[in-house]
């Protein structure tokens, strides 16, 4: 079996992918018009035809959908928004996420997809996992749990809540991997600790895959550091499923063949290469449920460099952010996130924003610092800190301004955007 999800299975060469991903788009868009009354009248009034695509570049000539638009949908043409390209009474499961919104899941192809993800992760026949994700009306509980089972792996369904029975069920079981969101895995610890059991001695908890939420730098480290968890990172979404997930280099997430990932200009819809920050934007390649161009509403980049564990698809660098809290400078998307990540990075500061401003038909960026120990060192933080916003957020900042501690209110704008364009 594990041959299947293996890093040899994942390594198709540069040029082979490429034209891999260009015909499963053609093909995706050709099913979805003849299948999907819904798409088709998407394609209809964007005055596209399926005979338009022919590769991923074509894509773009379809508009994004975002997720408001697909509520839309749904409302007007309840359940699934003429979406389905099947009868609903032929579908084995049906989610509802919060809206609510109808998923359908095309569960061979889910389990694939899972099975990559447990796999990279180092999971074998063998380890017991606790899943903490929920089992009612959304996916994540059952789908995960049925991933882990299709890897042998032994599943305790312990859904939501309860820390104090799921630490003694981790405890009393032997549970060697985590599955949850890294908020409550955070939760669990300090339960663990507030029963007097050490946590290293008395559990055998080795792995960790955390989804769900946003996983901070530092929480990485606490889980990795302190305790030993080897983390994995996983993104998805209730409608598409896993997007991407985290090999054992930790150099961002890949992106599986089930899925096609663009990162997006938020405002035009248009490709961004590598390195640069935009919308992530995925087709799925769901037959039952085809969702193509769906603005997951996140910001994300990628890298197309090879990763050392041999397998050859492109990587997730980070996800930044929503796109609502971004600022688009020097025509770069930067979100306060990223800024976040850097500081964080950076250390020996107390509080910071960035202000955005427009001097004679150029943005600036000016960063106001309140730093820990009046002392320090300013010229290397200010050079720690550039070298961490240039490789977080592609930009530079033009000045660093040191302001009294108690100047910046705790509750602002992380990034102030004070331009005006006469």
């Amino acid at each position: 079996m594990t041959e299947l999800y293996d890093a040899v299975s994942e390594s198709m060469p540069f040029e082979e992918r490429k034209r891999y991903i260009d015909r499963k788009a053609a093909e995706i868009v050709a099913y979805a018009y003849k299948n999907s009354p819904g798409f088709q009248e998407r394609l209809d009034r964007a005055g596209v035809k399926p005979s338009d695509i022919k590769s991923l570049k074509d894509l773009e000539k379809i508009p994004v959908l975002s997720k408001s638009e697909l509520l839309n949908m749904q409302r007007a043409k309840p359940p699934f928004g003429g979406l389905l390209s099947t009868t609903t009474k032929s579908l084995k499961t049906v989610f509802v996420s919060p809206g609510p919104l109808y998923d359908a899941v095309d569960v061979p192809e889910t389990m694939r997809i899972l099975c990559k993800t447990f796999f990279a992760a180092g999971l074998r026949k063998g380890d017991v996992a606790i899943n903490s994700f929920s089992y009612h009306l959304v996916p994540a509980g059952l789908l995960l749990h049925q991933g882990l089972q299709k890897l042998g792996v032994t599943v305790i369904p312990a859904g939501t809540g309860n820390s104090e029975l799921q630490a003694q069920v981790m405890r009393e079981m032997g549970v060697t991997c985590y599955v949850g969101t890294p908020s409550f895995l955070k939760t669990l610890i300090d339960r663990v600790k507030e029963l007097g059991f050490e946590f290293q001695r008395d559990l055998k908890l080795k792995r960790a895959i955390l989804t769900g939420e946003m996983l901070a730098p530092s929480l990485r480290q606490f889980f990795q550091n302190d305790y030993g968890i080897a983390v994995f990172q996983v993104y998805g979404t209730a409608d598409l499923g896993v997007v991407a997930y985290e090999c054992r280099q930790k150099a961002g997430m890949h992106i599986p063949e089930e899925v096609i990932v663009e990162i997006v200009d938020p405002a035009t819809g248009k490709q961004l290469p590598s390195g640069e920050t935009g919308e992530l934007v995925v087709t799925s390649l769901n037959r039952i449920y085809p969702l193509v161009r769906f603005g997951t509403g996140d910001l994300s980049l990628f890298t197309d460099e090879s990763c050392p564990c041999g397998r050859t698809s492109n990587r997730l660098v980070r996800i930044a952010g929503r796109i609502g809290d971004a600022v688009k400078v020097r025509g770069m998307f930067i979100h306060p996130r990223q800024l976040e990540e850097a500081i964080s990075r950076t250390g020996g500061i107390r509080n910071f924003q960035l202000v955005v401003s427009r001097r004679e038909q150029r943005d600036e960026m000016t960063l106001k610092l309140e730093v820990e120990d009046a002392s320090a060192d300013k010229e290397r933080l200010i050079e720690s800190l550039q070298s961490n916003v240039r490789e977080i957020c592609k930009l530079r900042i033009d000045s660093v301004d040191f302001v009294p501690c108690g100047t910046i209110p705790k509750e602002r704008k992380i990034i102030s955007d004070e331009r005006k364009w006469e």
